[in-house]
C-alpha cells in the first residue's frame, strides 16, 4: 500500500453517486409501495450498501483500512432513474472516495438484484464520484509573492564545521508548494545574530521566516530565545501542532523548543537542526499554516 504515515488526520469527506433505470413505471410502483418480492427495496440496498462501505477495504488490495465515521445514503426517483447517493466521512490520513464509490455501486447492484425478477430491463448506469473534501484539492493555494527565508542557526557550520542539510531540506520540501527562497543564510546561533538577521528581513518585506538548529537543550542553543524576544503574537498552536506530529514518530520529540509567531506580518517558526526534525515539521504545518495569510488579509479588511 502506499506509504501515508506522513500525513495528518483531517476530516475526510466523499459523496459518490449511482444510476439505476427500470424500465416500466410499474417497476417504481412496486419499490415505492414496497411489492417487490425480495423485499424493501430501499432499506435491503441501504443495508447492503453500509457493509459495503466498511468492507472496501478487504476488496481491494490497494486500499487502507480506516475508521469510518459517518456513511449517509439518500435515494430520489426522477422518472424511471433512481439516483442513489452515499456519503462517507472520516477523520484519517486519506479519502474515502473509493469507500463512497464501492458503497454507492453495491447499493446499485442490490437494487438490480432485487429488482430483476419482474424488471429485465434493469440497467445500472453510470458509477461516480460527486464531490470530495479534506484532501489536497481543499488547500490553500500558496500566497502570491511569498518572499521566504530560510536561516541556519549553527555555530560548527557557519564556520565551515561541516555541511548544511536541514536548511537545504526545508527549501527542497517547500519547492511543491511554490515557494521559492529568496533568502538563504548561515550564521551562528548567537542571541544578537539571530535577532539582526530576523529584523533586516522583516525590513525588507519578507512573510515567511523558517529557522533551523539552535534548539536543542544546550545553553549554547538560544535561538527560540532569539526569535520569542522579537514576536508581537505568539502562535502556540503551530509549535504544539509539530511537537504532537513528532511525537506519535518519535518519543523524544517532547524535547523540541520550537516557537512560532508574528513580527508584524512575517510568520516566523524555528525548526530543529536535524533532517528528520525538519521534515517532520514541514509535513506537519504545511500547506496549513499557510492559511495564517489569509487570515491576516481578512483581518485588513
Amino acid at each position: 500500500m502506499v506509504d501515508i504515515t506522513h500525513k495528518t488526520h483531517t476530516l475526510r469527506i466523499a459523496t459518490a453517486q449511482a444510476l439505476v433505470l427500470v424500465s416500466k413505471p410499474e417497476t417504481i410502483e412496486a419499490i415505492e409501495n414496497r411489492k417487490v418480492p425480495k423485499g424493501d427495496v430501499f432499506e435491503m440496498a441501504k443495508a447492503a450498501g453500509l457493509l459495503a462501505v466498511k468492507k472496501t477495504p478487504d476488496l481491494l488490495p490497494d486500499c487502507h483500512p480506516l475508521p469510518i465515521e459517518y456513511t449517509g445514503i439518500n435515494y430520489r426517483i426522477e422518472g424511471l432513474t433512481i439516483v442513489i447517493e452515499m456519503t462517507v466521512k472520516t477523520i484519517y490520513k486519506t479519502g474515502v472516495e473509493v469507500e463512497a464509490m464501492h458503497g454507492a455501486s453495491v447499493v446499485a447492484l442490490t437494487m438490480y438484484d432485487m429488482l430483476k425478477p419482474i424488471d429485465k430491463g434493469v440497467e445500472i448506469q453510470r458509477i461516480r464520484l460527486l464531490e470530495k473534501k479534506g484532501g489536497k484539492s481543499d488547500r490553500k493555494s500558496t500566497p502570491a509573492d511569498l518572499k521566504t527565508a530560510v536561516i541556519v542557526c549553527s555555530d560548527s557550520i557557519s564556520r565551515g564545521i561541516g555541511e548544511d542539510r536541514s536548511g537545504q531540506r526545508i527549501i527542497e520540501k517547500l519547492q511543491p508548494l511554490q515557494i521559492t527562497v529568496s533568502d538563504y543564510s548561515i550564521i551562528p546561533d548567537e542571541k544578537s545574530t539571530i535577532q539582526e538577521k530576523i529584523k533586516s528581513l522583516c525590513a525588507l518585506g519578507y512573510r515567511l521566516i523558517l529557522l533551523t538548529g539552535g534548539t536543542g537543550l544546550s545553553p549554547r542553543d538560544v535561538t527560540p530565545e532569539a526569535v520569542q524576544e522579537l514576536l508581537d503574537r505568539e502562535i502556540p498552536g503551530i509549535a504544539e501542532t509539530a511537537r504532537q506530529y513528532g511525537q506519535q514518530r518519535i518519543p523524544t520529540a517532547l524535547l523540541s523548543r520550537a516557537v512560532a509567531g508574528l513580527i508584524g506580518d512575517t510568520l516566523v517558526i524555528t525548526m530543529p537542526g536535524s533532517t528528520g526534525g525538519v521534515t517532520e515539521y514541514l509535513d506537519a504545518l504545511f500547506p496549513h499554516v499557510l492559511h495564517v495569510f489569509s487570515v491576516m488579509e481578512g483581518a485588513k479588511h
